[in-house]
């Protein structure tokens, strides 16, 4: 959601400025634009995707070796050419980027334009450049630095900033409260982004801001510090990943590329961390809470969109393997609810990217009121990953892909290994059986890899009969209902087709009545102890002339006899099947969505990190 990218060096900042932007596509983003110093505020934005801003470039070149970009996802004002950043000061001598909401917009801006401020756009952004620019001038334009401070002290709200200033060319300035930002650390040159990906390609060398902090940042150096002004001292982090990784490799797309990653993102999450020789999980992140974590009464799992579904798979988890009673909380509605939560409650918080602006609330919501919290991600140094008591990363490597794959399938296996770890302490799982559950998960990763195999061309063919239907009902039971769920959310993500997930048995309490030959119902019918009553399910389905797609195990023949169509997968244990079924949803969704026509990594409305409410 939104990108920023920052360059002062020697290079030709705006090729900089805009391979970083084409870099942070994947966020999802409705405009885009660059400013450029160069003795003069040279900015170039508009509406629709980077190359239409490479276009204008190309008709008026801006050059110069400082400079600052940006990929807006609107949240005020429509998507147009001016509400597109970065915005400018009355005078044009200041030009900021922005991701966040500066809540408190309205009352800056009356109080400004009593001042005789005009502004031009429709945007919260502007508010931050035409309350600088006067703040600088109210100090006789003397001191930009503290007319940053004095501005951030008067923001409400969430942001990551970056800002140039004309009179001050050798400076870029950077604040965050709230939405990532990072300084890429280079010879002779530095670089700042909202996530690591556009600059990978010139060092792997980081510092993280945290909230409050803001930093004044030259060729050669940088300062960081707080709001009040006070110096603070930074680690510089080394980053662990390469460019290949966020690369398409020969594929067409990037979510393809990461549903065909996971039999490699899987094994990744588990190396070093299972030994199905001695039966043992290891998972050093969170050591320190395991007897926490054993003697918890009750665990909260937070998370939005696909790591909710993760977190629900989870529930099922920690309630069979370590009886240990699990709430699942929608992040986005949990510091609302007044929580109970608090000292020997264990918060679980799931996001891909550590940023999720809900789930960070929900975390440090939990916090505050005495709860141990962990963190499930998969970027290293994120914001989920410095302020958890402990956490496990997923190691699923950069996911480009707004529609989220491989990391479901990598939390999946984290919560596994948590749940099964937890039930061996606790004495609810034997060494015996413990032995068993790790020796199959560990052959999890050459299942995926048979899946795709033999799967991938019929899934194809599947998917050009159902490309035209308008809704689609997924069932599941157990395991399988957080899958099917997911299955019903990827499907409307990429393709626009309306789709609703369902445990199985509830389809007779409402869902039934949309059943005729004009709906499709994917039903997950991959778990031995459901298996009768899903074989009900489709009778029920099939009385009423739907059609469905079955996701069965191999030799499962009284499914398949009852199926218009059915994807046949290998056999596991119940309770790790989710990691298996996921696999068949993505590839129909993906294909589905490919026939349709629509941008399969970059679905409209939608960003691949929430960092705004």
């Amino acid at each position: 959601m939104c990108g920023i990218v920052g360059y002062i060096g020697e290079r030709k900042a705006d090729e900089i400025l805009v391979k970083g932007l084409q870099r942070l596509e994947y966020r999802g983003y409705d405009s885009a634009g660059i400013a450029v110093l160069n003795g003069q505020m040279l900015v170039t934005k508009g509406k629709g995707k980077v190359e239409n801003l490479v276009k204008k470039l190309a008709e008026n070149a801006v050059h110069g070796n400082v400079g600052i970009g940006h990929t807006r996802w609107a949240t005020h004002g429509e998507p147009n050419d001016v509400n597109s950043h970065p915005h400018v000061s009355g005078s044009g001598q200041v030009a900021v980027v922005h991701n966040g909401i500066i809540e408190n917009y309205n009352a800056l801006k009356k109080q400004l334009e009593a001042r005789g401020r005009t502004f031009h756009s429709q945007t919260d952004t502007e508010i931050i450049a035409q309350l600088l620019e006067q703040i600088y001038e109210d100090n006789g334009r003397q001191d930009f630095e503290t007319a940053v401070l004095m501005t951030l002290k008067q923001l409400v709200g969430t942001y990551g900033i970056a800002i140039l200033n004309k009179e001050d060319p050798d400076k870029v300035f950077i604040a965050r409260k709230g939405s990532p930002l990072l300084l890429g650390v280079g010879e002779g040159e530095m670089f700042v982004a909202s996530d690591a990906s556009p600059i990978i390609e010139y060092t792997n060398r980081v510092v993280y801001l945290d909230d409050g902090e803001f930093a004044v940042v030259t060729r050669d150096d940088y300062t960081v510090k707080n709001i009040d002004d006070v110096e603070m001292s930074k680690e510089v982090h080394e980053l662990a990943m390469n460019l290949e990784e966020i690369e398409k490799a020969g594929y067409p797309h990037f979510m393809l590329k990461e549903i065909f990653e996971q039999p490699r993102s899987i094994a990744d999450c588990m190396r070093g961390r299972i030994d199905p020789e001695s039966g043992t999980i290891t998972l050093g992140g969170i050591t320190r809470v395991m007897e926490e974590l054993a003697k918890a009464h009750r665990i909260v799992i937070a998370a939005c969109g696909t790591s909710w579904h993760s977190g629900l798979v989870g529930e099922y988890l920690f309630e069979e393997l370590a009886k240990t009673v699990v709430e699942v909380e929608y992040a986005s509605e949990f510091r609302y609810r007044d929580p109970l939560v608090g000292e020997g409650d264990i918060l679980i918080a799931i996001s891909q990217s550590g940023e999720t602006a809900d789930t960070l609330a929900a975390l440090r919501e939990a916090k505050k009121r005495g709860a141990t919290v962990i963190g499930i991600c998969n970027v290293v140094g994120s914001t989920i990953a410095r302020e958890t008591h402990a956490g496990v990363y997923t190691h699923a490597g950069p996911e480009i892909g707004v529609a989220s794959t491989k990391a479901f399938t990598a939390q999946v296996a984290v919560l596994t290994m948590m749940a099964i770890g937890v039930g061996v302490s606790k004495g609810h799982i034997t060494p015996e059986r413990a032995k068993e559950l790790i020796q199959e998960l560990d052959r999890i990763p050459k299942k995926v890899s048979q899946i795709l195999d033999e799967i991938d061309e019929p899934v194809q063919k599947l998917a050009y009969e159902f490309t035209d239907y308008p809704n689609f009902l997924y069932l599941g039971r157990s395991y399988n209902f957080p899958v099917a769920l997911e299955g019903a959310l990827k499907l409307k993500e990429i393709s626009y087709i309306h789709a609703e997930g369902y445990p199985a048995a509830e389809m007779k309490h409402g869902p039934i009545a949309l059943i005729d030959e004009n709906m499709p119902v994917v039903v997950i019918a991959a778990t031995d102890h459901t298996n009768d009553k899903m074989i009900s399910n489709i009778e029920e389905i099939r009385a009423r002339k739907g059609q469905v797609i079955s996701i069965m195990n191999k030799g499962n023949e009284e499914v398949a006899e009852l199926s218009d169509f059915s994807i046949q997968i290998p056999s596991t244990e119940d309770c790790l099947s989710p990691l298996l079924t996921a696999i068949p949803l993505q590839l129909l969704s993906y294909y589905i969505a490919v026939n349709r026509g629509c941008d399969v990594d970059q679905p409209r409305n939608l960003a691949k990190s929430v960092t705004v409410e």
